[in-house]
């Protein structure tokens, strides 16, 4: 149902390269300083010395509540972002993370950290969908998941350069105020953010108009081509097969990325013998690194080809295996070597994942189909947490919690081989689109 014939290069008109370099570079940045208030707690966690008397189940709480409250505005902000404005609803929910973020720094029990992790993730719900509704109005669909992929590259690059930047500020100030500091920054963002990102191309004071209606004619082709669901409204559009799948699909992959994610720097403290935090944050950077690169080009494949679901399903089965072995082995750098491939494996289907419901749906329902999946699969990233947690307490071994996850994960790929086969449309080239649309 989503995989295509390969898709040749345009050869006319020449593609307008502007969006590439002011669009994707300022949202990445803004969903960068998101990511560092959501993951930096997995840096910190290992560091925190009993001050809130945290058990191993506590701490995937900690990480996994946030998920919680993730889920109540990515339908809302959806809806706000395609009828409204993208730029001003994240600009909203910017200033109100950071907020959040800065004042978790405060909390004197777990019961108020819950709570503050909690309230954070209601901020930052919003963000995800906000920005697909924006890339969707800026990239058709040949496009879609390398620039979804590009964007989505601040997840890994946010690890990168963050974990260590937490380790370094945790060997130099108290957990709190690493918790209060980092939350300025996307407050300062913000400015940039409102100044630099316009909703579309015709807003946009720094694309000539031949650039912008070159794009708007292609995205407008591409909806053309797309067939109607029902009547049109949000109700037909979530209670397709497909989307419903991809609910299913995101649940169980999220459950594995957030699980591996949040315990990852306590793996590799351990693979250190208790190293210092800013040695367990410089290594804790690599297997992001990896995942980087891998992400970014996996994407590419996906656009030139249109095969979606192999881009997101192979990666998976690279990482359960990775996974696996990695509880298997002995010796700290095969065990790094093989977190660094189940880094790339977890990160690599983000692109072509969220190019599909694009793909599948019109732009009219686009935006409550993909909150309603990203709400209901971040879910996930409460059970991955705390399962781990939860099974490392109970069987003084993290053995255990990574097989589950791996399990999580083989359901995911079952979901996307075998939910998602049929009904295939190719992906349209822009020089065909530009040529319909003239």
């Amino acid at each position: 149902m989503t995989d295509a014939r390969p898709i040749p290069q345009p050869s006319s008109p020449a593609t307008p390269a502007k969006r590439w370099a002011y669009v994707i570079p300022v949202a990445a940045i803004m969903y960068m300083l998101a990511y560092l208030d959501r993951n930096n707690v997995s840096v910190i966690l290992p560091y925190m010395d009993g001050d809130l008397e945290l058990s191993n189940a506590d701490k995937g709480l900690v990480g996994g509540i946030f998920f919680v409250g993730y889920v109540f505005l990515q339908i809302p902000a959806a809806i706000l972002a395609q009828r409204w404005s993208a730029r001003k609803t994240v600009l909203l929910l910017m200033v109100a993370w950071g907020m959040a973020a800065s004042l978790s720094g405060l909390v004197q029990t777990k019961s108020q950290f819950y709570v503050a992790r909690f309230v954070l993730g209601f901020f930052e719900g919003g963000v995800w969908p906000a920005v697909l509704i924006l890339l969707a109005s800026w990239f058709p669909l040949r496009e879609r998941a390398r620039a979804n992929a590009l964007w989505m590259a601040c997840l890994p690059l946010s690890s990168v350069f963050m974990a260590p930047l937490s380790g370094w500020m945790l060997d130099h100030a108290s957990w709190r105020w690493v918790l209060v500091l980092q939350g300025v920054p996307p407050l300062v963002w913000a400015v940039v953010w409102w100044f630099a990102v316009a909703d579309r191309p015709a807003q946009a004071r720094w694309i000539s108009r031949a650039e912008a209606d070159h794009v708007e004619r292609s995205i407008a082709a591409d909806e053309a081509a797309k067939p109607p669901v029902g009547n049109g409204s949000y109700l037909d559009a979530v209670k397709q097969k497909s989307v419903l799948v991809l609910i299913g699909v995101y649940f169980f992959w999220i459950t594995g990325f957030y699980g591996f994610n949040l315990w990852l720097p306590s793996v590799i403290k351990e693979l250190t013998h208790n190293g210092s935090s800013t040695e367990v944050g410089l290594l804790t950077a690599i297997p992001f690194t990896v995942a980087l690169v891998v992400m970014v080009a996996n994407a590419a494949w996906s656009d030139r080809t249109g095969r979606r679901r192999q881009a997101a399903a192979v990666p998976l089965v690279v990482g359960i295996v990775a996974l696996l072995l990695g509880q298997a082995v002995d010796g700290a750098l095969p065990r790094m070597l093989l977190l660094c491939v189940t880094a790339a494996a977890v990160y690599a289907p983000y692109g072509p994942f969220w190019a599909i419901p694009g793909q599948l749906l019109r732009f009219e329902v686009v935006a409550v189909a993909m909150g309603l999946i990203n709400a209901l699969g971040n879910l996930g990233g409460f059970a991955g947490p705390y399962l781990v947690g939860w099974l490392t307490d109970v069987t003084g071994s993290s053995v255990t919690g990574f097989a589950v996850l791996s399990g999580f994960l083989a359901v995911a790929v079952a979901l996307v081989t075998l939910g998602l086969r049929t009904g295939a449309r190719p992906v349209r080239r822009l020089s065909e689109c530009a040529a319909e649309g003239a």
